[in-house]
């Protein structure tokens, strides 16, 4: 990479927005970084007006987070291999359901030499009943190294600088420091940690779990309901995991990017908001998120619906008892009333393999 990394964030939504303050604030203090940071806008119109001049002219994502100046050196590009061709650094940051295409049109356009950091949270549907990761398709189709970073990380609270953790998986220890330099502030902690597919695993299934605590919310069962949800589906993350990606680490969970985040978005976040709604209004998820996302995508539904594809396939829907019924409720196939059954005859215990057990009884212990 040059001696000034150029930053490109590919993706302007309200979270891309607002790391768009964090990267270009630290981008235009810090030595080691082009002052410019362009990021890749969706063209639209605002009352007849291009949203990139408007983020241009006035400094303001007016449509994904209005009332949130962005640092004047982050340049709004309309072409994404315009916005990439020279970074050294790009971070991607879309609905996951369009990263394929995106990885189609910049291929062979950017640095050889660039690398990626996913701060997306979903997979995407394999061939042979299985799921990719959303780094593992960036890299395969790019070939640039990618790292990924997740956290409990609401994008409101980031934008008005609340305090909060965020977790970056990376191998590379070196390249790891030039990320916590380009994202750590006083209010937004960074922790690396080097079990990379854990961590973005975390970041994807946690958003079906939110999905039944927002059930739970539309049925009003409380909050020991609730707790009973995050609970279980922390087991099953865990136990996914361990069956999917072996060689993880347990540690992995007790950092942001595990229950911290899981929390945090069965308690707030869009998956939880519009599952409840779901439940409330017996309206689809597709109305839901037309109604009341503004533009944005909602994940949980479709990660429910990749994971149980490969569930499915490898005849284990049975295993993952709650992640099987958020996607049934989610398609019609279930009603919602249903997700207490799941909750009432889930498992006391999920078996795992006799490393993650030592390791979950130390951990009790």
């Amino acid at each position: 990479m040059s001696e000034k990394k150029k930053v490109c964030i590919v993706g302007s939504g309200n979270w891309g927005s607002a790391i768009a303050k964090i990267v270009g604030a630290n981008a235009a203090r810090l030595d080691s970084f082009s002052d410019e940071v362009t990021m890749y806008v969706y063209e639209e119109m605002i009352d007849g007006k291009k949203l990139t001049e408007i983020i241009n002219t006035t400094h303001e994502n007016v449509k994904y987070l209005p009332g949130h100046k962005l640092p004047p050196n982050v340049v709004a590009v309309p072409d994404v291999v315009d916005a990439a061709k020279d970074a050294d650094i790009l971070i991607f940051v879309v609905p996951h359901q369009f990263i394929r295409t995106l990885c189609s049109n910049l291929l062979g356009k950017i640095k050889s030499t660039a690398v990626g950091l996913s701060l997306i949270k979903g997979f995407d549907k394999a061939e042979g009943g299985g799921i990719d990761l959303i780094s593992h398709i960036i890299t395969r189709h790019l070939k640039i190294q990618m790292t990924v970073l997740m956290g409990a990380n609401l994008a409101g609270e980031v934008a008005e600088e609340k305090f909060c953790e965020t977790t970056i998986g990376c191998k590379d220890k070196q390249l790891g420091s030039v990320l916590r330099d380009l994202f750590q502030t006083e209010n937004f902690r960074v922790v690396v940690v080097d079990d990379v597919d854990t961590v973005e695993v975390c970041g994807a299934l946690k958003n079906i779990v939110a999905c039944g605590a927002g059930f739970v919310d539309g049925l009003g069962l409380g909050d020991n309901t609730k707790a009973a949800v995050i609970r279980l589906g922390l087991m099953e993350m865990i136990k996914f995991v361990d069956v999917f990606y072996p060689g993880s680490k347990l540690s992995t969970f007790f950092e942001s990017c595990g229950v911290a985040d899981l929390i945090t978005t069965c308690y707030g976040g869009r998956n939880r908001k519009i599952s409840e709604a779901f439940v409330k209004t017996g309206k689809s998820i597709k109305e839901l998120e037309d109604e009341m996302l503004n533009g944005q995508k909602l994940q949980g539904p479709y990660t429910a619906d990749e994971v149980n594809y490969m569930l499915r396939n490898k005849g284990m829907e049975d295993k993952f008892p709650l992640f099987t019924a958020v996607h049934k409720i989610c398609v019609g196939e279930l009603k919602p009333q249903a997700f207490i059954d799941c909750i009432r005859n889930h498992p006391e215990h999920m078996d795992f393999d006799e490393e993650t057990e030592a390791a979950m009884l130390k951990t009790k212990l």
